[in-house]
């Protein structure tokens, strides 16, 4: 498949989710951009390091970081999709959420 038919497909898939929403309690919403936040001010950081010339080494390790920051943020969202909307789903009769939760554990994996 290639550049374009992906993208089409993608946009297809965005419009079949379009009406869905997540059900995140306040305090985990709070939890989620406290962490984005602080991933925010990695990236800045990360960004000055290059800019003032920053021995390379210390540089991937703030990136690496800063990735496993982000992985904890995907786990938080994965364990609360899994939890309530894949349960819900199932419940309700659609057994095609779980392809689509396998689809969503591999682009996690591919990382």
């Amino acid at each position: 498949m290639g550049y374009e038919e992906d993208k089409v497909k993608e946009e297809t898939m965005c419009l079949e989710h379009a009406d869905r929403r997540s059900h995140h309690s306040d305090k985990v919403k709070k939890n989620l951009v406290t962490r984005l936040n602080r991933i925010e001010g990695q990236i800045r950081g990360i960004k000055g390091l290059i800019e003032k010339d920053t021995y390379c080494d210390d540089v991937i390790t703030q990136i690496s970081a800063t990735q496993s920051a982000l992985n904890s943020v995907a786990k938080i969202l994965l364990e609360g999709h899994l939890k309530g909307c894949v349960i819900d789903r199932i419940n309700e009769g659609d057994e095609e959420v779980l392809d689509e939760f396998l689809i969503t554990i591999q682009k996690l994996m591919k990382k």
